[in-house]
């Protein structure tokens, strides 16, 4: 395998805090919360009524309206996402389109349009089902509608791991480049699913924050009065080429990709491994994969999820794949602020893991005001911290037992 450095070249996000990166970014470094009561849904007797919903969102914008309409939710994300990547990127159109791929990432797929779609064979009968129903709902889509918006023919199709997807679909994206099958490609995380039977199904497990009356402290990662996480919903696109390819055609590097690790907890549908096991085999294979020693890297962007098993088990699995180092590495959740995103949740903070390398921008974990005792690192709970940073890690951890942990570079 080749394994020359792999550039990153373009970012975009949409997320409760932000329709587009810079707002997103310059709202978690203020530590403001995307978190509020959800609009547009009829929530009567239901336990939970408040997400990381994104408002004002007109996918108009970025698509064609016609085509819009027969797009679901989680792909309008996707696609708004990929366009504020590839315009940063100043890729206009791959020189070679086989070589140009596109792999994004979703736990859920097309949701919405499952449960509408549902309601309707119901209440009126078999007719009354869209044509357009499957092809809005497979996971797939949203990577197959941006490959036709930018011509990207190289290899397409979605990862499909829980709350790891955006990041395995980053690490499969970048071993793509790796392999000398791809040059560019487009990869990220997509969901949207935020809607009745969404809500309903996570309330009922119990995983979610019941913390009605006070959405924007409801993510509380890390606080031992954390009561579960906060559904979030949106969309991190970031633009991977080839050093060679990005240097041939002057591309701004705004960081690299260094490596990656994944695992599988092989232990339980929903909870992590009690040892935490399969968190400390991915970050130790993201070190491994990118040729660095525990002690380089500066800050992780944790998984952090504000629920009673992830938050102290992820702490204990930092503390055993980092030794003495733990005390010292920055740590935030950023979910605090724009709710577990599911299957997109691995692409907006790798986003904001690369942002934090440029910039030596740390931001923080809120509403961290009652720190479990298990839970006793530095989550940056003060606020967005300044310092520079070489190396960087982003962990996702998905139902199933699905973790992946990838590393990103500074530049400097």
């Amino acid at each position: 395998m080749a394994k020359g450095r792999i550039a990153v070249t373009g970012l975009g996000m949409v997320t409760s805090v932000g329709l587009d990166t810079e707002t997103t970014w310059q709202g978690l470094l203020a530590g403001r919360s995307g978190i509020s009561r959800i609009d547009g849904i009829d929530l009567t007797d239901f336990k939970v009524v408040i997400a990381g919903q994104i408002k004002d969102f007109d996918p108009g914008v970025v698509m064609d309206p016609k085509e819009a309409r027969k797009a679901d939710r989680y792909s309008q994300f996707a696609m708004a996402a990929a366009a504020q990547a590839m315009a940063q990127s100043g890729l206009e159109a791959p020189s070679d389109p086989l070589r140009a791929g596109v792999i994004i990432g979703s736990g859920m797929g097309g949701m919405n349009t499952f449960q509408d779609q549902v309601l309707r064979l119901a209440e009126r009968g078999p007719r009354a089902v869209s044509p357009l129903f499957i092809p809005m709902t497979i996971a797939d889509m949203a990577a197959g509608l941006v490959s036709i918006r930018f011509g990207f023919r190289g290899p397409n199709f979605c990862t499909v791991s829980a709350c790891s997807s955006g990041g395995h679909a980053i690490a499969v994206a970048a071993d793509q480049i790796r392999n000398g099958v791809a040059d560019v490609m487009i990869t990220g995380g997509a969901e949207a699913g935020i809607c009745a039977v969404g809500i309903a199904g996570f309330a009922n497990m119990k995983a979610l924050s019941t913390r009605n009356e006070e959405p924007e402290r409801a993510s509380r990662p890390f606080d031992a009065e954390r009561d579960g996480f906060v559904m979030g919903e949106g969309s991190g696109i970031m633009v991977l080429e080839s050093e060679e390819h990005a240097k041939a055609r002057g591309a701004e590097i705004l960081c690299w990709y260094a490596g990656s690790g994944a695992t599988g907890d092989a232990y339980h549908m929903t909870q992590p491994d009690n040892e935490g096991l399969g968190a400390v085999g991915c970050m130790s294979g993201a070190l491994r994969d990118a040729g660095l020693p525990p002690e380089d890297i500066g800050y992780i962007n944790a998984h952090g999820t504000s629920t009673y098993f992830n938050d102290k088990i992820e702490t204990a699995a930092i503390k055993t794949t980092f030794g003495d180092h733990a005390r010292r590495v920055k740590i935030s959740s950023t979910k605090s602020m724009t709710g577990h995103l599911l299957g997109a949740a691995g692409g907006v903070e790798a986003i904001i893991t690369c942002l934090a390398l440029r910039e030596g921008k740390l931001p923080p974990t809120i509403n961290l005001e009652n720190p479990d005792p298990e839970c006793d690192l530095d989550y940056c709970s003060a606020g967005a911290v300044e310092m520079p940073i070489k190396h960087a890690l982003s962990n996702s951890f998905g139902f199933g037992g699905h973790n992946i942990s990838l590393c990103f570079s500074g530049v400097r």
